[in-house]
């Protein structure tokens, strides 16, 4: 059975204040070109309607919009404390091991040093160890290609936070 009725999360959503609003989507991606393209795309019938617009706008994004958005999460290992958000997000390297935790810092700092940029990855789920084989793997691409997955794993990122932005109370 399918419901046509707009679930209460995004209801309450799409009826907040354009300040309110644009403020909540900058907590989930820290792009001014993201946020505002998901503004306009109010009001949202379905969540499937709200992620088609969040994939739609990181398609669009430019090579500046995307170092903005990169510029609001923290390194893997090393989330901003008092964030609650990061941290859920890197739960995989809580439990890291002292030596694990030493890598991930290490492989952060060549990344940075590559590619200009923080290593970004959607962690939510995974563990210290595939963060870390991820990076490892990833540090070999041209720039180029790092830049379309750092854009992919964005909108993975995305998504989930505009997920939870949405759900029900």
């Amino acid at each position: 059975m399918t419901s046509t009725s707009t679930p209460p999360g995004l209801t309450r959503f799409n009826a907040l204040e354009e300040q309110a609003a644009y403020t909540a989507l900058r907590e989930a991606c820290a792009s001014t070109a993201w946020a505002k393209r998901l503004l306009a795309a109010r009001p949202c019938a379905t969540c499937e309607d709200l992620y088609a617009a969040s994939d739609a706008a990181m398609a669009e994004l430019t090579a500046a919009d995307l170092d903005e958005a990169m510029a609001g999460h923290p390194p893997i290992g090393r989330p901003e404390p008092g964030d609650p958000t990061s941290a859920r997000e890197q739960s995989g390297m809580a439990g890291a091991s002292d030596a694990l935790k030493a890598e991930m810092l290490e492989l952060n700092l060549a990344y940075q040093e590559k590619f200009g940029h923080v290593f970004l990855i959607c962690a939510t789920g995974r563990t210290g160890e595939q963060m870390r084989d991820a990076v490892r793997e990833r540090i070999g691409n041209p720039p180029e290609r790092e830049r379309e997955i750092v854009r992919t794993e964005l909108g993975k990122i995305n998504r989930i936070r505009l997920a939870r932005l949405v759900e029900e109370d």
